[in-house]
């Protein structure tokens, strides 16, 4: 039994703020200096996703990756990861917080996700790139929990839990199913405050929840968008859209609005990842 473990940092238990997760080398929100809380938040990252590995052996994992996969995808510290798992980390990957489930994986848990962007009181809630305003799959609104499973499925692979606030867990289990585990470790006021889980219990939270959902491969289903794969991105502007547009095989269907159609999931995947880096960003 192989699991991949696809980590993110905005979801983090004690997380509510850009500058707690923006690396010193990054995108950073604050012009003047980064954040002194950046090394406090990776730490409570890498602890996160040891729990997740922890519970995914316990649940009969044989083989557990882990894809690093916030800004930069270079956040957890490795030393501190259990040595039990692969580290799989490094920015440009073609299958960007996904790399890795290729590998023959049965099932995907994702730690530390956030909702998808303008979701209303989500922490640090955005898709992508601050740029993206929405996304959608065939006419399906999807964060990026979404974008992801959609992946996955395409090397029929099921995301089997997902761990961050309220909105992130309620998205993704409107999307794939209750069957999903979804684990809280707080509850969104609003995009930069949040009612916190202490860590520990975050962390043991997450450790059970992994646990449950190594023994959910075979009961959920991979999420599979039926082929051709339409991708609609509204962007923040129009100038982005113009930029964004440039892609070969980019329909402008909006003011702001980009849509790109293909037979499957790994082609749309790499077509999005040059528009949010044409539009802005990506982190």
């Amino acid at each position: 039994m192989k699991i991949l473990i696809s980590c993110d940092m905005e979801g983090t238990c004690g997380v509510v703020h850009f500058n707690q997760v923006d690396p010193p080398d990054g995108f950073t929100y604050d012009v003047l200096r980064p954040s002194p809380d950046y090394e406090w938040a990776r730490r409570l990252l890498t602890q996160e996703v040891n729990a997740a590995i922890e519970g995914a052996l316990d649940g009969g994992a044989d083989e557990v990756y882990v894809n690093e996969s916030h800004n930069g995808m270079r956040n957890i510290l490795p030393e501190e990861l259990n040595p039990k798992a692969q580290l799989i980390n490094g920015a440009d990957k073609p299958l960007s917080m996904m790399q890795g489930v290729d590998l023959g994986v049965d099932g995907v848990i994702c730690t530390g996700y956030h909702a998808a962007a303008n979701t209303l009181g989500a922490v640090l809630a955005h898709t992508y790139s601050l740029s993206i305003q929405e996304l959608r799959l065939n006419g399906v609104w999807v964060g990026e929990a979404g974008f992801n499973a959609a992946i996955a499925g395409y090397y029929h692979v099921p995301v089997v839990m997902v761990s961050g606030d309220d909105k992130v867990v309620n998205e993704v289990r409107e999307l794939l199913g209750e069957k999903v585990v979804g684990v809280q470790v707080k509850q969104g006021i609003s995009r930069a405050a949040a009612i916190q889980l202490h860590p520990q219990k975050a962390r043991q939270l997450i450790h059970e929840g992994a646990k449950k959902a190594v023994g959910l491969t075979r009961e959920i289903p991979p999420y599979q968008p039926k082929s051709p794969i339409r991708m609609d991105v509204e962007l923040m502007n129009v100038t982005q859209a113009d930029r964004a547009e440039m892609l070969p095989g980019a329909e402008r269907t909006g003011k702001a609005r980009i849509s790109y159609t293909a037979p499957d999931m790994p082609q749309i995947a790499k077509a999005f990842t040059v528009v949010a880096h044409l539009a802005g960003s990506l982190f």
